[in-house]
């Protein structure tokens, strides 16, 4: 008998089917499409749809406010009040979150009073802010400025604190001074941290933008909600707060763009 006759055959290896992967841009345009079905159709409950107007009055709105040049208005407004304060902010974060990360004294000295303001709601530094600043353009960008540091500084000093001690060790022992280690370790090690504080610090500034609206503003999305909800304008509400999410988001897709491009040295877990 032959070694090719008692040999067994081989069994060829089953695979698995590949599932086909879905673009993430497809998914999104299902999730919006998805979204305004469910919100026209709540919409149409008689007891929602005096609060919630529908997808089409809201479009309607939003001609109407952009063709009378008010809604372009109280949009520029708006983002200058938060791009102003947002990158007074994180100006003022970077360098007080690395002095925090590398020198214990002074984190000794700062992190307390940074964790105590943490606590307090920006909205209730209004009237100290409008007895210190009035009620100009410098008011509203101090309450943003505030909430984004606040929130910019902990995620930033937090990436310092995790930078690998192993890497600093073996800079040392290759001869690196304080300055090296910081320059060429300890900062690219915190930059992902930097961009997620980023990422942060906007929604803050979006978010605290009405707050800081409320300190005697004529114009901005934040003033156009309060003055839509003196007159029961439930679309011109609703207009703004979709046109806060969307500028928002597209804000914070930007930053993740950055992200990519500039941290591509980093290894991501594919899902």
């Amino acid at each position: 008998m032959t070694q090719a006759a008692i040999s067994k055959p081989k069994r060829k290896a089953i695979q698995a089917p590949s599932r086909k992967q879905i673009h993430p841009n497809v998914m999104v345009l299902i999730s919006l499409i998805a979204g305004l079905l469910f919100w026209q159709l709540i919409s149409m409950i008689p007891s929602v749809g005096s609060i919630l107007s529908n997808p089409w009055t809201i479009m309607k709105a939003f001609v109407t406010e952009l063709a009378s040049g008010r809604l372009g208005a109280n949009i520029g407004a708006s983002i200058f009040r938060v791009l102003c304060g947002f990158l007074l902010g994180l100006l003022v974060a970077i360098p007080v979150a690395f002095l925090m990360a590398w020198y214990r004294m002074l984190r000794g000295l700062i992190e307390p009073w940074i964790q105590f303001f943490r606590t307090v709601p920006p909205i209730a530094l209004i009237p100290l802010v409008i007895v210190a600043e009035g009620v100009g353009e410098g008011a509203k960008i101090l309450v943003i400025f505030v909430a984004t540091f606040l929130v910019m500084v902990i995620s930033i000093y937090q990436g310092v604190r995790n930078v690998d001690p192993t890497l600093i060790k073996a800079a040392r022992v290759l001869g690196a001074t304080d300055k090296d280690i910081f320059l060429e370790v300890v900062v690219p090690a915190a930059f992902p941290y930097i961009l997620v504080g980023i990422r942060l610090g906007l929604a803050s500034a979006w978010t605290t933008l009405v707050a800081a609206e409320l300190t005697g503003a004529s114009k901005g999305l934040g003033n156009m909600i309060m003055e839509a909800g003196l007159y029961f304008r439930m679309d011109i509400i609703i207009l703004g707060i979709v046109v806060i999410g969307i500028i928002g988001f597209a804000m914070d897709k930007g930053v993740l763009y950055l992200e990519r491009r500039l941290t591509g040295w980093q290894e991501l877990r594919k899902s």
